[in-house]
């Protein structure tokens, strides 16, 4: 059987543990909060398992809690948290909203818990079982591509796994041969389509698991249609950026979501308004910000101030450092929470910005990425959002060349249902400090050289 199959068995099988833990959670809450079960307590649990089950189903897969990849333990806790409690959250809307359905919520609350410890000691588990587990990476690629992700190979496949390297350069006999004696192999974004096609034909009739770094030409070729010229065949390249019904569409979800969310949120914004004048009564509560939205489009940003009034005044602009001493002390808390970015939503009212989309960049900055990059100007081919895909794969520092990997593929692969998962998934970013980072102090901050975005 091939690595591929047994990767998608593992993630059916982890899928269906996870949803029989969820069960036995409600079947012990039950057995804990009632030592005779009442049969409408019984019937209104059975009519609702289905549910149950079908939204657990939906956050198992929507926060990936069937893998491990890439996290260490405080991620699979927060994980597995933010799911739960969602889980608990709509199956409780549901119990009250739908009286057929209506369970005690003692009952939730207890099931609520046992869901946590049990899925939380089970992927530690795994994580443990994993951690033992050895093999062989084989990235094919540059030396500064191999040297930048080396140390996440090793936090994604495991710290017993070996990472071989073979230049671009190297004969494709001698690629081939490494192949045999490998167990996944990760081909590098600065390889010629020709080279790069042959490696992957290889692998793949060897049953290796390959990744591929994309170039951005890749990014821009996905989602052609096929067609024919006579009998030749031919890629049509669809326009970048959204069609009219889907702009429609995701405006007017905007223009809902962000009604709701400033009307919900309005005591926190009140709130989060009064700290920032106790700790600065002279500076004011709103930062407002020229940044380029739509094709280039100039607008005003609204962020809650998280530094000290007129910050570059002297600098200029230059990035945030992850010991900036301009931060105020309530601006580190709503910076690491995100709260400073609420004051979006007016934006995103007034039809500036969208909830996702790439986020926003000054014009300063626009013009030394786009100098550098020449892709760059493609990720302006729609609104900037308060949250994107470059945020919860990315990092603060993740370098720009990578956020824009992501922007592109978000802008090509966009659908309304991308747009919600991304949205669920920005909740783990909130809870996550290493997302939320600035840049070290040691680095250069120019543009040019340290290539990292002003998110």
């Amino acid at each position: 059987m091939s690595s591929v199959t047994n990767q998608r068995s593992q993630k059916l099988i982890l899928i269906f543990i996870d949803l029989a833990f969820i069960f036995l959670s409600y079947i012990l809450a039950f057995r804990i909060r009632f030592e005779n079960i009442e049969h409408r307590n019984w019937d209104a649990f059975l009519s609702l398992s289905p549910w149950i089950l079908l939204i657990g189903l939906f956050f198992v897969t929507m926060y990936e809690l069937y893998t491990v990849d890439r996290k260490s333990k405080w991620d699979i806790v927060r994980h597995v948290i933010i799911a739960s409690t969602l889980m608990m959250l709509i199956t409780m809307a549901a119990s009250f909203l739908f009286r057929e359905f209506a369970l005690p919520r003692s009952v939730i609350l207890i099931a609520y818990i046992f869901i946590n410890i049990f899925l939380i000691c089970c992927k530690l588990v795994i994580m443990q079982l994993l951690s033992i587990k050895s093999g062989i990476v084989f990235f094919v690629g540059d030396i500064e591509e191999k040297q930048k992700i080396v140390e996440q190979l090793k936090f994604q496949f495991g710290k017993r796994m070996k990472v071989k390297y073979s230049s671009s350069e190297e004969s494709l006999d001698r690629i081939y041969q490494t192949l045999q004696y490998v167990d996944y192999v990760i081909i590098g974004s600065n390889i010629s389509s020709e080279v790069k096609s042959k490696i992957i034909f290889e692998s793949v009739k060897n049953q290796k698991i390959v990744y591929v770094i994309p170039d951005f030409y890749d990014l821009l070729l996905s989602q052609s249609i096929i067609t024919t010229i006579d009998d030749t065949m031919a890629m049509a390249v669809k326009p970048f950026g959204l069609s009219l019904g889907q702009q429609l569409v995701k405006r007017l979800y905007d223009i809902v979501a962000s009604f709701i969310a400033l009307v919900v949120l309005s005591p926190l914004f009140l709130l989060i308004s009064i700290i920032i004048k106790l700790d600065d009564p002279t500076g004011s509560i709103l930062y407002k910000q020229k940044r380029l939205g739509k094709y280039n489009k100039e607008f005003t940003i609204y962020k809650f101030r998280s530094m000290v009034e007129g910050a570059e005044k002297n600098t200029g602009p230059i990035l945030a450092g992850e010991n900036d001493p301009r931060i105020t002390r309530v601006g580190h808390f709503i910076r690491r929470t995100r709260i400073d970015e609420l004051p979006q939503l007016f934006n995103v009212l007034k039809g500036d910005m969208s909830i996702v989309g790439p986020r926003p960049e000054r014009a300063y900055f626009t013009e030394q990425f786009e100098k550098d990059l020449k892709y760059y100007s493609y990720r302006n081919t729609v609104k900037p959002g308060i949250t994107g895909y470059a945020q919860i794969m990315g990092k603060y520092t993740t370098s720009v060349d990578d956020k824009l990997r992501f922007d592109l593929f978000y802008i090509r692969n966009y659908s309304f249902l991308l747009d919600i998962i991304i949205q669920f998934r920005t909740l783990i970013v909130l809870f996550d400090k290493s997302k939320s980072e600035g840049k070290k102090e040691k680095e250069n901050i120019e543009p040019k050289k340290q290539r990292s975005l002003h998110y």
